[in-house]
């Protein structure tokens, strides 16, 4: 019996078929992670650049308008007409906007201001459009779903209860006089 084991081993000992199916197995799943790791970041990449760009231009706007203070819808607006990568933005959207004072200052709290599906709706927190010359903080919290939630970045990310990752970004400007 040994001997015809042997006579087996013999003949696949020279053998090199089938050795390209054995690297292809075990480097296949580590490409195909490195791909959808990629494909996130592409992603966050992008809704981050798009939310940065719709931020700024709103800001440019506010800032050299009329003097009129400005809406959270109209901001918002403005925002979401500039962020195009971004879907469903005006429901996703949140502003806080305060006057600050250099010689005093106090910065926006630290935990942003986000919607959450899970939760009732609820007012914005702070959105105080100031005045002529007064020098604002505006902050923009986007909630997105990420393309694979339970894979290599998507999983590393920091979601909330309703399963949506928070994006923000902040725009300090002041608004020029009439």
């Amino acid at each position: 019996m040994t001997a015809r084991i042997m006579n087996r081993l013999r003949r696949l000992h020279g053998d090199q078929g089938g050795s390209a199916s054995v690297e292809f197995v075990i480097l296949v799943p580590f490409l195909i992670m490195f791909i959808v790791f990629a494909v996130e970041l592409g992603m966050l990449s992008l809704r981050a650049a798009m939310l940065e760009r719709g931020l700024d231009i709103a800001v440019r706007e506010v800032r050299l308008g009329t003097g009129t203070a400005p809406s959270h819808d109209q901001i918002k607006d403005i925002i979401c007409a500039n962020a195009s990568v971004i879907a469903d933005c005006d429901t996703k959207l949140r502003l806080e906007m305060i006057p600050v004072d250099l010689r005093n200052f106090i910065a926006l709290d630290a935990t942003p201001d986000c919607t959450d599906a899970s939760e009732p709706s609820k007012p914005v927190r702070n959105f105080i459009p100031g005045g002529q010359n007064q020098l604002m903080l505006l902050r923009v919290c986007l909630k997105y779903s990420p393309l694979f939630p339970e894979e290599m970045l998507g999983a590393a990310l920091t979601k909330g209860t309703d399963g949506d990752v928070a994006l923000t970004t902040v725009s300090a400007f002041v608004q020029e006089p009439i």
